[in-house]
């Protein structure tokens, strides 16, 4: 029988922090989360549109000003919260085959944007999680080559649709450690990912290679992307069920994981490569000087 919204439990007292909350599916996922009771903290780039998502979410909410973008962005974000309990993390937010650009830390935006803020948000705040971490990934992840020599494209040509590629193969590639890391550890603390499928987001506004207006037409015409609303399921389902293991893989349970109720769906043979899964946590390591508190290990603040 298909998982609907009508399986996720009463969330009354659960605390919830989703990126990316002002839009897309971020919105969607919070929205149904404050719903059932949920209390949601709305992190967003931009305090005007979380504030203007507040009054679409309803429920209990507040607004978390944090640019992905930028680590220190992250790390104020991140002491802002410092001792309250977070019962799970979605690390929704993200950015789509933008043109070449670098963060402000000097990274390659999407790797800066997908990958790194989310492993420093994550590490800074995983003390704090009783739940769960939840990594929103890609079906482009199958297409990704993550070159851990050069993550930011500086020795090689860019192309945006590889680089968005490489970030959500990272981003499940790091929900599979930390759920091994936890485990290892005796944590009861989970770790997740899950891919929307094909939805109408506005995501695909930013992309380089194709104009939104052009885009948008073929999803209608074709009728291939669903709505942002079902685009959500597999996070809800990842943020909510209760009998998933620690590093489950959630999408669409349609043709191609482009649409429909979310299940447990496989990945690609790279993302389970243990190897390269160690070396890119110790290459975000690096990077974001945050280290993972885990049971009997220090964070850096």
């Amino acid at each position: 029988m298909a998982w609907t919204v009508e399986e996720i439990p009463d969330l009354t007292g659960t605390v919830v922090l989703v990126t990316g909350a002002n839009s897309g599916i971020g919105l969607e996922a919070s929205r149904v989360l404050a719903d059932r009771g949920a209390h949601v903290i709305l992190g967003c780039r931009d305090p005007l549109k979380g504030e203007a998502a507040q009054d679409q979410v309803g429920g209990s909410t507040e607004v978390l000003q944090i640019d992905l973008s930028s680590l220190e962005s992250v790390r104020t974000a991140a002491a802002s919260l410092a001792d309250r309990p977070i019962d799970v993390l979605v690390n929704n937010a993200g950015i789509m085959a933008v043109p070449q650009e670098v963060s402000v830390d000097g990274h390659e935006l999407q790797f800066a944007t997908n990958v790194l803020g989310p492993f420093a948000l994550t590490g800074l705040l995983l003390g704090q999680i009783t739940d769960r971490v939840v990594w929103v990934s890609s079906l482009m992840h199958r297409g990704g080559k993550l070159d851990l020599a050069d993550p930011s494209s500086r020795h090689r040509r860019y192309n945006p649709w590889r680089a968005y590629s490489a970030t959500k193969l990272a981003d499940l590639m790091l929900a599979y450690e930390l759920a091994r890391r936890l485990t290892r550890a005796g944590s009861s603390v989970r770790s997740y990912a899950a891919h929307p499928g094909y939805a109408q987001t506005g995501l695909q506004r930013h992309t380089a290679a194709l104009s939104w207006p052009v885009l948008h037409q073929v999803e209608s015409l074709l009728r291939v992307a669903q709505t942002a609303e079902a685009g959500a399921w597999p996070i809800l389902y990842a943020a909510t069920a209760t009998d998933l293991p620690s590093g489950t893989y959630v999408g669409p349970s349609g043709f191609g994981e482009l649409a429909g109720p979310p299940r447990i769906v496989g990945s690609s043979p790279t993302s389970h490569d243990r190897d390269a899964q160690r070396t890119l946590w110790s290459l975000c390591e690096g990077l974001t000087g945050v280290s993972p508190e885990l049971p009997g290990a220090a964070v850096t603040r």
